[in-house]
């Protein structure tokens, strides 16, 4: 029996669609974020319109900054003769790796008006004080 040529790539072609939707979704879930630095901290600025504090957790492990959480929320409108609901609910996690010098154990965060700011302070450079070698003569 011959096998269609169409119809062997037929799984990936049903599946690529709804592939590419998800990952769309998970995007849609993830909030939009932006990373700034100065000498003395880095910071790491995420939108979070509508979730709560308490839906929020902020993790650091091994250079490695996670914020999870999830969206919950919902608008309602009704006039006299119309009526509209919206609801956005779902999980959410972006990770974000810290360079060495970020000091992991004085990490702040802040929610206000909707955006989650994280503070990570700059460790101070290491101070390298030079060191004279004595030659021995062989």
């Amino acid at each position: 029996m011959v096998e269609s040529s169409h119809t062997s790539g037929l799984w990936p072609q049903l599946y690529e669609p709804f592939r590419a939707a998800g990952q769309r979704f998970s995007d849609w879930l993830a909030p939009a974020s932006e990373a700034s630095t100065d000498d003395k901290a880095y910071r790491i600025a995420m939108e979070l319109p509508r979730v709560d504090e308490a839906d929020v957790e902020l993790s650091v492990d091994s250079g490695v900054v996670s914020v999870k959480g999830e969206k919950k929320s919902s608008r309602e409108q009704q006039g006299e003769t119309w009526y509209f609901c919206e609801r956005q609910y779902g999980a959410f996690q972006r990770s974000f790796r810290v360079p060495a010098d970020a000091d992991e154990a004085d990490i702040s965060a802040d929610l206000k008006d909707g955006v989650l700011t994280i503070t990570v302070p700059r460790k101070p450079p290491a101070e390298t004080a030079a060191k004279t070698v004595k030659i021995k003569k062989g």
